[in-house]
Order: structure tokens, then C-alpha cells, then sequence
């Protein structure tokens, strides 16, 4: 599993959401989503709305930073 599958799966359970509910709060499929905390990167809009939605920044998403902060 990637820095991104992971760090995504915990920020979610951290919210107590379901795949779904994040899906939706994206405006992407279920499967979509389930896709990310499996396996793959999202395109650079969809990492931009989760970073937004999580309050963290790209770089954490992506393992580039163990800092979740935005700089």
C-alpha cells in the first residue's frame, strides 16, 4: 500500500466516513475512491479536493512530508 492509500484510508476513519460518504463528498464514484485507499494516485484536481477537504497538504497525501500542516 502507498504513502497516499494509506495516509487517505486513516484520515477517513479518523472522521468516521465511509468510503461512500468520502466518494460523495468528492463527487466520484465509490469505486473510485475504493481505488485509492487500494492501489492508485488520483489525477491532481481530485488530490487537491481531498487535501481540501482534510485540511492537509498535497505533500503529506503524497508522503513527500510527515507534517499534515500546510505550509
Amino acid at each position: 500500500m502507498s504513502f497516499f492509500s494509506e495516509r487517505v484510508k486513516v484520515l477517513r476513519k479518523e472522521r468516521k466516513m465511509t468510503q461512500r460518504q468520502m466518494a460523495d463528498a468528492l463527487g466520484i464514484t465509490e469505486r473510485s475512491y475504493q481505488r485509492y485507499e487500494a492501489e492508485s494516485n488520483p489525477n491532481n484536481e481530485t488530490l487537491i479536493k481531498l487535501a481540501d477537504y482534510f485540511d492537509v497538504s498535497t505533500d503529506y497525501l503524497l508522503g513527500r512530508s510527515d507534517n499534515p500542516g500546510r505550509q
